[in-house]
């Protein structure tokens, strides 16, 4: 229900700047991690528009990977580990061939869909002096939070520090290393960007995993980019385990924030969503919303709550306003448990002058049993203009006592968080029980100040 009254709020204000943003009790499967394991990195083979770049590819594998100029640590061709590779004792050919170089720009072809074959998402055989793959792709409004798996987080197994040229005189950098600290803390870390010949395109993306003695353990990703017409995004996904403070359950909790800028028009948006889940069926998601076209401001807040046991309460509120002074807004909210609860909203507009409207509504559900259905509902309301209404009337009452995505579901979408190994603890040492969360790197960019209007 929630969902259908996002859909239909204030289609004044609907714009899209898609044009400008194509924006212990744990188990993890083991054939998933080993999968897991086996996805390196990823590559993409390139446009025919622009020639020569030189290309190898490995009889072991159909991708194909264009070789960059490259300058660091790095050896000149990686070690396929998953298929035991080694050039001085493997009889498997290598073949070299001409292809077509990728300029800076992405073409669309370069980001795979869902629908595209895994091998061509994740090839086997990858150089290591190929520079990383350019991800100036920014982030898509009401795209939610995504799963770890369509992130293809793979951090370097060792310190790296490379860096190179490409064809079209395009960089890439990658580095990654590994952090230490007190409690077993370790966080593992891989950080890559590139920018275009004359600086005027560039993108950054960052990778880590983190862990300590506690059980606590956090999957991350940080990335941001402008291009050349000076739009410019900034995006962050973290899914963390740890045990709750004062329940000591288990706790599994996923958050992103994205934001893009026009670099043409004043247009933006930023968007952060959270979900967090317990092995007692508590859970709670929410998100904030922000947008802005020329003369025209958004926002949206919406959450929802579940106890475990059957109560639910869910709510949305939602606003707009223009810079000539109009304003108006819709928010509900409702409640329930055992079949028993109520609903309440208020629609209102506010005109350039002053002039305030509202229409104030509720419903009253009896209900005669857990997720049951009843026949009495009492709905009542008035408007400004003299609109009211008391009465009762027979009808079904419906409501989600369990949320459709909860913790069996997150559990079994967080393989690799919960694959994440933790530094081994010394005999004799304990943890120390701190429950805060340990650090993430810093934002990119400050997210837009967002304050909402006067209603």
């Amino acid at each position: 229900m929630m969902a259908a009254s996002s859909r239909a709020f204030a289609t004044q204000l609907d714009f899209s700047l898609s044009r400008l943003f194509d924006v212990s009790h744990l188990q993890s499967n083991s054939n998933v991690l080993e999968e897991l394991r086996k996805r390196k990195r990823v590559c993409f083979e390139g446009g025919d528009r622009v020639v020569g770049v030189i290309r190898i590819s490995c009889c072991c594998s159909n991708s194909v990977v264009p070789i960059r100029r490259t300058s660091g640590s790095g050896k000149s061709v990686e070690k396929c580990e998953e298929w035991r590779f080694d050039s001085k004792k493997s009889s498997h050919r290598v073949r070299i061939q001409a292809a077509p170089a990728m300029p800076f720009a992405s073409p669309q072809s370069y980001f795979v869909s869902k629908d595209s074959k895994q091998e061509k998402f994740y090839p086997r055989c990858t150089p290591r002096n190929s520079g990383p793959q350019s991800r100036d792709s920014p982030p898509k409004r009401d795209t939610g939070i995504a799963n770890e798996k369509d992130w293809g987080i793979s951090l370097l197994n060792e310190n790296v520090n490379e860096s190179g040229i490409n064809e079209d005189d395009s960089t890439w950098y990658r580095e990654g290393g590994e952090d230490l600290g007190d409690n077993g803390y370790r966080c593992r870390w891989t950080r890559m960007g590139g920018s275009s010949h004359d600086g005027s395109s560039e993108w950054k993306e960052t990778w880590w995993e983190k862990s300590d003695w506690t059980g606590y353990k956090e999957l991350g990703v940080e990335k941001s980019g402008r291009n050349a017409g000076g739009d410019s995004w900034w995006e962050t996904w973290q899914e963390v385990l740890h045990q709750d403070e004062w329940s000591s359950l288990a706790r599994i909790e996923r958050s992103a924030q994205k934001q893009a800028k026009s670099g043409t028009e004043n247009a933006g948006w930023y968007e952060k969503w959270w979900e967090k889940y317990d092995a007692k069926g508590w859970t709670e998601k929410g998100a904030h919303k922000y947008g802005r076209l020329n003369e025209q401001s958004w926002w949206e807040k919406w959450g929802e709550n579940y106890d475990g046991r059957g109560s639910v309460l869910k709510w949305t509120d939602k606003w707009a306003e223009t810079e000539l002074g109009t304003k108006w807004g819709d928010k509900w909210e409702e409640k329930f448990f055992a079949g028993i609860g109520s609903r309440q909203g208020e629609t209102w507009h506010v005109s350039p002058s002053g002039d305030r409207w509202s229409r104030t509504w509720g419903e009253e559900h009896f209900g005669n049993g857990y997720g049951t259905q009843n026949k009495k509902v009492h709905k009542y309301g008035k408007s400004t203009t003299g609109e009211s209404w008391d009465i009762v009337v027979d009808e079904e009452t419906y409501y989600e006592a369990e949320p459709h995505y909860g913790w069996a579901d997150v559990v079994g979408d967080s393989s690799q968080l919960l694959s994440i190994q933790p530094l081994e603890m010394p005999p004799g040492v304990y943890p120390n029980l701190d429950f805060g969360a340990s650090p993430s790197p810093p934002p990119a960019d400050d997210p837009p100040d967002t304050p909402p209007p006067s209603q």
